[in-house]
């Protein structure tokens, strides 16, 4: 039983901790939300173990307390944005623990762009740079509702609620940057005439300038004839006119 006066665990741990792929499935989920302790994502397994056991015994049970207790399940998990106002009961079934872990403090200030990463979010809320409205959490683990989503700002105070912070800087504005140049571009190139379809004219003025061309040719090679031609006309005519000359 324990001392009473000591607090209990307010979750569970595996039952085999040392199952391989639940050890390597922990260490994916301990990188992706910024996590420093298994404990952690014990508590949030815990959590959400404890609403589908309410929702399984609340499914099969029809009288009006039942009825009355999954009311205010739904109300509470669509007030923490884990299920839409017109969820039934049985979607409680349907939640993984990345939900749960969504709705963490530490998700939400990296997913508002107060930080860079999760790591970053989780350092600028245990050093006591976030506002959750008026008060100051220094919980990463802490659940948020969608109104207090909200609210979550830094700490007037904090060096860090001027945007122009060197911590808060995007280390991805560049690499954004590059990629929308090469958006307009490849955008350019769709709308741009390809190379074959832009050099066709000018083929085709090619082709119809080489007939031409010829045409102009032959013109003057007869010119040139029809100039001999009178040429030597001129000098028989000559030689008859003076033969004498011819024979000297």
């Amino acid at each position: 039983m324990g001392d009473p006066r000591k607090a209990r665990k307010q979750y569970e741990t595996p039952a085999h901790p040392w199952n391989l792929a639940a050890i390597e499935a922990e260490k994916i989920i301990k990188r992706e939300y910024g996590l420093l302790r298994k404990k952690e994502i014990y508590k949030m397994s815990s959590f959400l173990k404890k609403y589908r056991a309410i929702a399984k015994r609340l499914s099969v049970d029809d009288s009006a307390q039942a009825l009355k207790e999954a009311k205010d399940v739904l109300r509470k998990l669509n007030e923490l944005g884990l299920v839409s106002s017109n969820a039934h009961i049985s979607d409680i079934l349907s939640l993984e623990l990345k939900d749960v872990l969504a709705r963490r403090l530490q998700s939400v200030v990296c997913r508002k762009n107060l930080a860079r990463s999760m790591k970053q979010a989780r350092q600028f809320i245990t050093h006591r740079h976030i506002l959750v409205g008026d008060k100051e959490i220094t919980s990463p683990s802490f659940l948020l509702t969608t109104v207090q989503e909200s609210v979550v700002t830094f700490k007037a105070k904090s060096a860090l609620a001027n945007e122009s912070h060197p911590e808060r800087a995007d280390p991805n504005a560049q690499i954004k940057e590059e990629a929308a140049k090469l958006k307009e571009e490849m955008a350019k190139a769709k709308h741009a005439p390809k190379k074959e379809e832009a050099a066709a004219p000018a083929k085709a003025k090619a082709e119809v300038a080489k007939p031409e061309e010829k045409k102009s040719e032959s013109k003057e090679e007869a010119k040139a004839e029809e100039v001999k031609e009178e040429t030597k006309a001129e000098e028989k005519s000559a030689e008859k006119e003076n033969p004498a000359e011819v024979k000297e």
